[in-house]
């Protein structure tokens, strides 16, 4: 009886430890797919919502934004400039530290100017209340695709 207990609370232990790195995952890709949401909505409030106070970005052409505020503008003007369709596709999700992540996934904007450009991003996400908070973005990093070096002559 004592072997089958151990066991049942071993596999409870397993589970609950298990439980918490999977929901934060989706919990991290759920709040990417809530800033693009809010993005193609033009929706200033809910872009800020999703952010620190002190958050930044670099975009892909070097722009930085510092403070949710300038985020929101940046992120409201970029798309009304641009339009089209943007979609982040996150591939790893990483938690170095206590309520610390790194998302890193693929960005694509397809739109009529410029047809299809593929980045990458990368998110980094706090909750800074503890384990119960939701997560912010407190910073991203938009990058173009690093050329191929030049061949030594």
């Amino acid at each position: 009886m004592r072997i089958s207990i151990a066991a049942v609370l071993g596999l409870i232990v397993g589970l609950q430890s298990a439980g918490p790195a999977v929901s934060d995952e989706t919990a991290i890709k759920n709040v990417v797919a809530q800033y693009l949401a809010a993005r193609e909505h033009r929706d200033a409030a809910a872009v800020g919502a999703l952010f620190t106070a002190d958050a930044d970005q670099l975009t892909s052409s070097g722009e930085w934004r510092r403070g949710r505020d300038a985020i929101v503008r940046g992120t409201l003007l970029s798309s009304e400039r641009t339009g089209g369709t943007r979609t982040i596709t996150i591939e790893t999700v990483r938690v170095p530290a206590a309520n610390v992540a790194i998302a890193d996934g693929r960005y694509e904007l397809t739109n009529a100017q410029e047809g299809r450009r593929a980045m990458w991003t990368s998110f980094v996400l706090v909750r800074a209340d503890g384990r119960n908070a939701p997560w912010q973005i407190s910073a991203i990093r938009n990058m173009l695709p690093a050329s191929a070096p030049a061949a030594a002559k």
